[in-house]
C-alpha cells in the first residue's frame, strides 16, 4: 500500500472495504467468516458472538439485493440468532437499500462515522489528568473493572463484553489490547484495540468515561496509548467506528472520515 494511495481518502475507503470488509477475518474465536452470494457474513460461535453482514456486492441490483437480504432473514431465523446486524455502510449499494432492510424488518439504529487515521500521523505520548493511570487489562479481575467503566460510561449491559474480552484474553492475546483507566482503584474509563493481521489495520472499540472524568484528556490519553501499541507492532492504520460524542474529538486528533456506518438490526419474533 502506497503513500499516494493512503492520502486520497477514496482510494483509501476502497482498501478499507476489501481488506477489512471483502476480506474480513472473525472478530473473536471460535467465529467464522462466510461469503454467500453477494454478502460476507460473520457467524458467531456463542450466543454473546456477533453475528451479521459486513459486506455487499457494490454492484447490487434492487432484486439481487432483495434476494439477499431475504436470504440473512432465512439464515437468522434458522440458526435462532436473538439479533442479527447487517452493517450498512454510506457508499453500499443501491442506494435505497438501507430502505429494502427496514421494509424486511430491520431497524436502523443511530449511524456512525467511520474514521482512519495513519498510525504515524498520531501522537503517542499518553497524557494523563492528574489522579488518573492506566493499566493494561490482562486478567478476569481486569475484565470486570473494564466492563464496569463500560456500563457507568454508556449505561448498557456489560455482559457480552465480559464474554468477548475473557474470550480474548485466553485464546488470542497476540491481537487484543484492553487497556483501563483507573482514579485509584476506581474504572473510570476502557478501551481495547483488535489487531488485524494481514491487513496494516488496528480498529478501536470503547472509550467511555464516566460522566465527572469527561473532558479532561481521558479519552485522547486512551488513544494515544492504543496508537503506541500499533506503531510497535507495525499496524499502519487505525480505524473508529465514531459516535457523535467522540467524532470531533478523533479528527482534531488527525482522523479521517471516509463513509458513516449504520447498524440495521433484527431480531425474529418469540413466541
Amino acid at each position: 500500500m502506497n503513500d499516494h494511495v493512503t492520502s486520497d481518502p477514496a482510494r483509501l475507503l476502497t482498501v478499507f472495504d476489501r481488506e477489512m470488509r471483502e476480506r474480513a477475518r472473525p472478530d473473536g474465536p471460535g467465529a467464522r467468516v462466510e461469503r454467500v452470494g453477494d454478502v460476507v457474513r460473520q457467524v458467531g460461535a456463542t450466543v454473546h458472538d456477533w453475528n451479521g453482514v459486513v459486506w455487499s456486492s457494490p454492484d447490487l441490483d434492487a432484486s439481487r439485493a432483495d434476494a439477499a437480504v431475504a436470504a440473512q432473514v432465512a439464515h437468522c431465523e434458522r440458526l435462532g440468532c436473538e439479533e442479527f446486524e447487517w452493517k450498512l455502510y454510506g457508499h453500499d449499494r443501491p442506494a435505497d437499500l438501507g430502505a429494502r432492510l427496514s421494509a424486511a424488518g430491520f431497524e436502523a439504529e443511530e449511524p456512525e462515522t467511520l474514521l482512519v487515521a495513519p498510525v504515524a500521523d498520531l501522537a503517542t505520548d499518553v497524557r494523563l489528568p492528574e489522579g488518573i493511570r492506566l493499566r493494561t487489562v490482562r486478567d478476569e479481575a481486569d475484565v470486570e473493572l473494564m466492563a464496569r467503566a463500560h456500563e457507568q460510561a454508556f449505561g448498557s449491559d456489560g455482559s457480552r463484553l465480559r464474554h468477548q474480552v475473557l474470550a480474548r484474553l485466553r485464546e488470542d492475546p497476540e491481537h487484543f489490547v484492553g487497556v483501563l483507566a483507573l482514579a485509584g482503584d476506581e474504572p473510570v474509563s476502557s478501551a481495547r484495540m483488535e489487531l488485524y493481521p494481514g491487513t496494516g489495520f488496528a480498529g478501536l472499540w470503547g472509550g467511555g468515561t464516566v460522566a465527572a472524568w469527561r473532558g479532561r484528556g481521558v479519552y485522547r490519553a486512551l488513544v494515544a496509548f492504543r496508537a503506541g501499541v500499533a506503531a510497535e507492532r507495525g499496524y499502519r492504520y487505525l480505524q473508529v467506528d465514531a459516535t457523535e460524542d467522540s467524532r470531533p474529538i478523533l479528527q482534531r486528533l488527525g482522523f479521517t472520515a471516509l463513509t458513516t456506518t449504520t447498524p440495521y438490526v433484527y431480531r425474529p419474533a418469540r413466541p
